[in-house]
């Protein structure tokens, strides 16, 4: 133990936004409960290349009575980090990061009228970017829509998306047998109530219930199935 220069996060402004995490060359930092945290002192180089990238200001450089960094267990904990993240999802952008989100309730504009509110309460909603045990998909009623289902359907969030986890994707453009695969472990692992699948009514785009079928085949789960058809100009058919 010794007294040396280390990094110093302020929680009370810190926001969680996650751009500390990619600036950080040996890994420190990381977003527990929603807050940049020092995972441990001796990863810290102290040299504060993470300073410029906090839009809060809520990192700072201090001296403090800590271990010495140690710069072969800062390389050993990265390449531990990468390997985990590789596993779990394509990439490690801040953006990924898990979140289960509170729908705002109504707002009303400038004239008092009521406003349109988004239903959403899951983050990330890619299918790629879903890691299997993501807690939003315990015990839920799940939504599965094809991308363009959001865009088509103009009141999506209200007849379709409320008080349901969503996983988007494309048959068409997107990998099948990715698709199947994960979808299956999701089956598998999160005892769903229900899943409701929403596509477009373009032939491509009912290779979503081909892959959302196999999928629970091969999870080897029976899980109530209900499916939605959408038609081009936004009705459902």
């Amino acid at each position: 133990m010794g007294k040396r220069k280390i990094v110093n996060i302020d929680e009370e402004k810190c926001t969680g936004c996650g751009l500390c995490i990619p600036n950080c060359a040996e890994g420190a930092l990381q977003i527990v409960n929603g807050k940049a945290k020092l995972v441990k002192d001796v990863y810290c180089d102290g040299l504060g290349a993470c300073l410029g990238h906090c839009p809060e200001g809520a990192i700072s450089i201090e001296e403090k009575d800590v271990k010495a960094f140690d710069g072969e267990a800062a390389k050993k904990h990265l390449e531990e980090m990468k390997k985990k993240e590789a596993k779990k999802l394509p990439c490690g952008c801040p953006g990924t990061a898990v979140k289960t989100l509170k729908a705002p309730g109504s707002r009303l504009d400038a004239q008092g009228t009521k406003k349109s509110v988004s239903e959403l309460t899951n983050w990330p909603v890619q299918l790629k970017l879903v890691p299997v045990d993501a807690p939003y998909l315990k015990n839920a009623d799940l939504l599965i829509a094809a991308d363009c289902v959001g865009f088509s359907y103009p009141d999506f969030h209200q007849d379709l998306l409320k008080s349901k986890p969503l996983i988007i994707g494309c048959p068409k453009l997107d990998e099948g047998d990715l698709y199947t695969k994960k979808l299956a472990e999701i089956f598998k692992v999160n005892n769903l109530k229900s899943v409701t699948v929403a596509h477009m009514e373009v032939p491509c785009c009912f290779g979503l219930n081909r892959i959302v079928s196999e999928a629970m085949k091969l999870s080897g789960k029976k899980i109530p199935v209900k499916e939605i058809t959408i038609g081009i100009q936004g009705d459902i058919k």
